[in-house]
């Protein structure tokens, strides 16, 4: 699977601080066995988020693309807008579970806004731009992403997986 993080800062895309959160989620992907074949920090502006999602998105060689930071309640926190701007389709149950599994842990993660949607055949998830949250809400939605993606590129087995084989009858 080839997968793109963007993190979306304005401070460390003005170089005021590191990028954490972006490696925590590159080094996650490479650990499933993914490629992470784009990286990129840019900052708080709807315009070139939506730009990015889009052209990364429509070259059609990224099966997934996950976004850190702009989640939040801040003025300038823009990802889940510039994300609703550029899918097609809305993928709810993701975002519900992150924030599920969050709320276990603090009660601030009924603040995060995260979207997760479909453009073209290609998946895309804010997560968190805390590094500890990006971590943890990719780990929920780790489990179902390769079949997500086999599902967006019509993988002949891909329906596979939801059916429910039936129980032998005892006679």
């Amino acid at each position: 699977m080839k997968v793109a993080v963007l993190t979306i800062s304005d401070r460390s895309a003005a170089g005021e601080r590191d990028d954490r959160s972006g490696p925590i989620i590159s080094d996650k992907v490479k650990d499933q066995g993914w490629t992470v074949s784009k990286e990129q920090v840019l900052s708080d502006d709807q315009a070139d988020i939506e730009s990015w999602l889009i052209d990364t998105s429509d070259a059609g060689d990224i099966d997934l693309i996950l976004t850190t930071g702009g989640t939040g309640l801040a003025p300038r926190d823009l990802a889940p807008e510039a994300t609703l701007a550029v899918i097609e389709k809305h993928v709810p149950g993701m975002v519900e579970a992150m924030r599920f599994a969050s709320l276990q842990k603090t009660p601030h993660a009924m603040l995060s806004r995260a979207v997760a949607g479909i453009r073209g055949a290609t998946l895309i998830v804010n997560l968190p731009g805390a590094p500890r949250a990006a971590e943890e809400n990719l780990a929920v939605i780790l489990p179902v992403l390769e079949h997500a993606v086999a599902l967006l590129r019509e993988a002949p087995d891909a329906e596979a997986g939801h059916r429910i084989t039936p129980k032998p009858r005892h006679a």
